[in-house]
């Protein structure tokens, strides 16, 4: 697949040497001195000392704050001891480094002032460059110097997900409007997730220019298609970025929530590591994602992030559980099946990574 014509402004770092990490070996198919755990949000609403941070500070001006982005992606590394930090960021941060007119409304979530329903409107989304990254960049850079031997994992949302966003205007149950685009108007569709795919490219090269040492693409709302939209819209722009990325020779991770049934396709997308949600018995997962010549499929997940309230032997035979299934896999990552709740108590996640490790 032909490389996104993206430039970077700064020479590729020298990277640290994380070999040993557990996260990495895992991800790479090797042999971890213990089973890998981090936890998707886990920088975020759960924690107090991230509330009493973020008190007052608009989520987006956070995410372009390096100092406090930084710390905010440390927290939950100190307090919980977890495997790998992820970059405190959000799905839009790039469309509105770019220029894009969208804010994240409390209690609504992302909500696009123009929507996106047109050829002209497609015209009209600005060109995300490196330099509008910065403070970004800049906060990867702090995390690498403070992080030690804790792997860092950048952070992207997918095409299909961010082009959902842009087309309803914000947060969408059904996904009309882009289901109806996608198949009424094909090529706008695929004109509008190809500038969307060098936005993520761009965005995903400026976390890995500035340090990362892995990326995971987000595609939060690809569960709603089926396979055959899937494969037809969405996985030749996914694997574009992913392509893209792939001269780093840091490990892949894409993700999607109610993927059961397009595992196979996202595999082919080219990712190293395939995230799976609570809904698939991670045992299952990986006989989907089986192909014959290549390695036995890597994958992450996967514990119901609602069973964090339950009693702690629920929540430890729940661990055990999964842990054995990952065994099916050439490599297992242990994390939840979609992000932490808020209203998840801190101590249980603390719990489950000091249970996963003793495994």
């Amino acid at each position: 697949m032909a490389r996104l014509s993206v430039m970077t402004t700064t020479p590729v770092p020298a990277r640290r040497d994380l070999s040993e990490a557990p996260l990495l070996v895992a991800a790479r198919g090797g042999a971890p001195a213990h089973v890998p755990v981090w936890f998707m949000r886990q920088a975020g609403r759960s924690l107090p000392e991230y509330r009493r941070l973020r008190e007052g500070v608009p989520m987006l001006s956070a995410c372009f704050d390096p100092e406090l982005l930084a710390e905010i992606t440390m927290q939950p590394v100190r307090r919980h001891g977890v495997d790998a930090a992820i970059l405190f960021s959000d799905i839009v941060v790039p469309l509105r480094a770019a220029g894009v007119n969208i804010d994240i409304v409390a209690g609504t979530g992302p909500v696009v002032a123009e929507p996106v329903r047109s050829r002209d409107d497609v015209a009209r989304l600005p060109e995300l460059e490196p330099e509008q990254l910065r403070p970004v960049a800049e906060g990867v850079r702090l995390l690498v110097e403070r992080l030690g031997r804790t792997p860092l994992i950048g952070f992207a949302g997918a095409p299909f997900t961010l082009a959902s966003y842009l087309i309803e205007g914000g947060p969408s149950k059904h996904h009309a409007r882009t289901k109806a685009l996608m198949r009424s108007e094909p090529e706008l569709w695929h004109a509008l997730a190809a500038t969307l795919a060098r936005t993520t490219s761009t965005f995903l090269r400026a976390q890995l220019d500035a340090g990362v040492d892995a990326v995971q693409l987000f595609d939060s709302w690809a569960g709603a298609l089926s396979e055959k939209d899937y494969r037809e819209f969405v996985l030749p722009h996914s694997a574009a970025v992913l392509a893209d990325v792939a001269e780093y020779g840091v490990p892949r991770i894409h993700f999607g929530v109610g993927t059961g049934e397009l595992l196979p396709a996202m595999r082919e997308a080219g990712a190293d590591v395939v995230g799976v949600d609570w809904r698939l018995p991670l045992d299952e997962a990986a006989r989907r994602l089986s192909v014959p010549g290549l390695p036995a499929p890597v994958v992450q997940g996967n514990l119901d992030p609602a069973l964090l309230a339950a009693s702690w032997p629920v929540v430890e035979d729940e661990v055990r559980r999964i842990v054995a299934e990952g065994r099916a896999a050439g490599g297992h990552i242990l994390n939840l099946g979609h992000g932490v709740l808020p209203e998840t108590d801190p101590e249980v996640l603390t719990r489950v990574v000091e249970l996963a490790h003793s495994l």
